[in-house]
């Protein structure tokens, strides 16, 4: 079995589909989605249902983003979010809204279940953005910072990449989990750009909202697949451009 992470998606569904035949995804393996599902393309509600499908065909694991919050806040309230509209959740909005469905019960279901951070068995730690707390995921006072935080992937990058977590100046908020696989902040707007990590953290968002491709990556081989780019599969969208 393999453990296959995989970026953030916003609502790029045709990217995803080409990326998990690229990747040739087979029953056992476990699938882990690092949020952001929608905000950026026009197939938001699509990107769902696909979603929805595939959980029932293959083991998932769904971690929330930023972007998926503001999404379930929208279903919930119809309350418009100028900041969210201007980052991708027009395009999001505009989904649903030309969609026919009566209610939305099974999305707002997978909105609501997703996961802040996933820990798996090789003590990998899997979430959309950071934490901030020395002592682990475990002890953070805001579960915002989970889907929010960038000061994770700033420290990951800074550190000097000759020290190891068993030097004593590796910083303590990273010692704790073998590897950190994160999205939230895109390692690139305007191409392909392959994924990259800073001392034991894996950055997995590979700008598949602007201009890039949507990553898989094997968590142990560090063998990954790409789509081609995310804009596309959509000619005449901006995306989050």
């Amino acid at each position: 079995m393999r453990t296959l992470v995989i970026g953030d998606i916003h609502s790029g569904m045709k990217a995803l589909e080409q990326l998990l035949i690229r990747a040739n995804v087979r029953p056992n393996d476990h699938l882990i989605f690092l949020g952001d599902y929608v905000d950026g393309w026009s197939t938001a509600v699509e990107t769902i249902d696909f979603l929805l499908e595939l959980k029932t065909e293959h083991k998932c694991t769904f971690i929330r983003g930023n972007h998926d919050e503001l999404c379930r806040e929208w279903l919930l309230t119809k309350k418009e979010n100028p900041q969210w509209l201007a980052h991708g959740g027009m395009a999001t909005r505009n989904s649903y809204l030309n969609d026919k469905r009566e209610n939305w019960q099974s999305h707002l279901e997978f909105y609501a279940d997703l996961e802040n951070y996933f820990l798996d068995s090789t003590n990998r730690l899997y979430l959309h953005a950071g934490y901030t707390n020395l002592k682990g995921v475990d002890f953070e006072y805001f579960d915002q910072l989970f889907y929010w935080d960038r000061t994770l992937w700033e420290l990951a990058k800074a550190i000097d990449p000759k020290l190891s977590p068993e030097d004593k100046d590796f910083p303590n908020r990273l010692i704790h989990y073998k590897e950190i696989f994160i999205g939230h902040t895109p390692l690139s707007k305007k191409g392909i750009v392959v994924p990259q990590h800073g001392a034991n953290v894996w950055n997995v968002d590979t700008g598949a909202a602007f201009m890039g491709g949507l990553t898989a990556m094997d968590v142990e081989t560090k063998e990954f697949w790409q789509s081609d780019p995310v804009h596309t599969f959509y000619p005449g969208e901006k995306g989050r451009n």
